[in-house]
């Protein structure tokens, strides 16, 4: 009853709606096969979700009858989104889902990544113009019906669905190769209500299209893959892109005031508002080759940043304080390479991460910016890495990500660094554990398995994690295409309800829409 007198204030203000025309992410919105009711998709740009409504006799047999928002897509894509149905609905066949489409016309080859009124969760295709519908003969009923994420990846020929439950990592559902389907392709989401005599509705969120790149991609070769920078509320999973940019910008930390969001962008610090408008550049003075390890004392006063110093070894980074209304860095770390990652609940103390002498591996390092030596908090073994060291608010721990016993996970110890405790026990390579301001949870981003467990590159499928500090299993938060520099530093909001990240997609800074190979 809440959602419907919701939907009823929700049309009856002027939110961007379209029949035909750009909605959204999408340039095209249409009927397909011509079904009885008019469907039509309404996008609320506050909260970047889209109102599905649409009728049809049926996706299936030789011919199809839906309503679709889409877009015609070159290359490789993930495209990614939430779906809700909206009421009991008619007939417990109603779909919804991602669909990738040869063409307009009611009875093109397609392949569709299905959430049916039921709860039926499958992978189905049309092989060639005209055929009979196919899909496999496993067929998933999740318990959670009316609700789903849902993934639709292409690789090649071969089209890949994963599918999850709210908190839970996606699963692979199926795949199929579409010989069918090659070049450019329609692709986006649809909603049909197997029953031309009825309209069925359904709220899709947190729609990405993402262009994934080639293994053997090279950045500094090829360009930087473009960015988005989002915020999401943690607990209702709601994301909104707030900045886009064909081009790389890296590590957003959130301002104490709750109002601005600060950046790396091209050696500089930028704000910008946290519901998105124009870039202003923070003055740092003569570092102008700032990395993304940088961050916010906890009482809001100070800037620390990690500059690259020329001619010094370990290509030089060097952790500085400024002003956090900007200034004249003042210099914390003599010896290189050090990336910062954390401040001390005094205001006095960085927490670092540094390479010492002929060691290769990293190690956890600790200093008060008015001067003194370095203290080091951890002495790893050649193969070990430690790295986003980060003090809780209360000062009892600093957390950091580790890869002691054998794959990079989540560790919290001491302030003096005694009693390591492993937090995280999974297959995957977790990195970068910030702690909310009231201390009571932990997000993280978590690589895929197959990662190198002491490398967080650039370009991967990630999921961003959520925990509590006072134990408990880690849920997913977010699914994403990014990696280096999507969460690298604190990026909680002041009131421990939202983080910012970013994630990769779209064109480079050279303009191109790339296309794996």
């Amino acid at each position: 009853m809440k959602y419907l007198i919701a939907l009823i204030g929700f049309f009856l203000v002027q939110f961007a709606f379209a029949q035909g025309t750009k909605v959204g992410i999408f340039s095209h919105v249409k009927d397909i096969g011509m079904p009885k009711l008019k469907g039509e998709t309404v996008f609320d740009s506050q909260t970047q979700s889209y109102h599905l409504k649409g009728a049809g006799y049926n996706i299936w047999f030789e011919r199809d009858e839906f309503h679709y928002a889409f877009e015609k897509i070159e290359g490789d894509f993930i495209l990614t989104a939430n779906f809700e149905f909206v009421g009991d609905g008619a007939d417990p066949h109603r779909k919804v889902g991602l669909m990738i489409r040869e063409s307009e016309d009611d009875n093109a080859a397609h392949i569709t990544a299905t959430l049916h009124g039921d709860g039926l969760t499958v992978l189905q295709w049309r092989e060639l113009k005209g055929a009979f519908m196919r899909d496999p003969e496993d067929e998933i009923f999740p318990p959670k019906s009316h609700y789903s994420i849902l993934q639709l990846e292409r690789s090649g020929n071969e089209f890949i669905m994963r599918a999850a439950h709210s908190g839970e990592p996606l699963q692979v559902i199926g795949s199929h190769k579409m010989s069918a389907l090659k070049g450019s392709v329609l692709g986006g989401i649809f909603i049909s209500s197997h029953n031309e005599n009825v309209s069925e509705q359904a709220k899709v969120w947190n729609v990405r299209l993402d262009r994934p790149v080639g293994e053997n991609y090279n950045p500094g070769r090829e360009g930087y893959l473009g960015c988005r920078l989002e915020t999401m509320n943690v607990f209702t999973g709601l994301r909104k892109v707030i900045y886009e940019k064909d081009g790389r910008f890296e590590a957003p930390n959130w301002m104490p005031d709750g109002r601005k969001l600060l950046i790396n962008m091209d050696g500089s610090l930028y704000t910008i508002p946290v519901e998105g408008g124009n870039l202003e550049k923070l003055n740092t003075g003569f570092a102008d080759k700032n990395n993304n390890d940088h961050g916010i004392s906890f009482d809001g006063k100070l800037l620390a940043i990690s500059h690259q110093r020329e001619g010094y070894p370990g290509w030089g980074s060097t952790v500085y304080v400024l002003p956090l209304e900007g200034g004249e860095p003042k210099l914390v770390t003599e010896e290189t390479p050090s990336y910062w990652h954390g401040w001390a609940p005094n205001n006095e103390e960085v927490l670092y991460v540094g390479q010492r002498g002929e060691k290769q591996s990293y190690d956890i390092y600790k200093k008060n910016i008015h001067g003194g030596e370095e203290i080091a908090l951890t002495s790893t073994k050649p193969w070990e890495h430690v790295d986003g060291c980060e003090y809780s608010p209360d000062e009892k721990y600093i957390y950091y990500n580790g890869s002691a016993s054998g794959t990079m996970q989540i560790w919290r110890m001491k302030p003096d660094g005694s009693d390591p405790e492993q937090l995280t026990f999974d297959q995957y390579n977790n990195w970068f554990p910030h702690i909310s301001p009231d201390g009571k949870w932990i997000a993280y981003i978590a690589f895929p398995e197959d990662i190198p467990r002491n490398s967080h590159p650039s370009y991967k499928r990630v999921e961003l994690k959520l925990m509590p500090t006072s134990g408990g299993a880690p849920r997913v938060i977010a699914y994403l295409y990014g990696g280096q520099g999507t969460i690298n530093v604190p990026s909680w909001s002041p009131d421990s309800q939202s983080i910012s990240f970013v994630s990769n997609s779209g064109k480079n800074y050279f303009g191109e829409i790339l296309i794996s190979k």
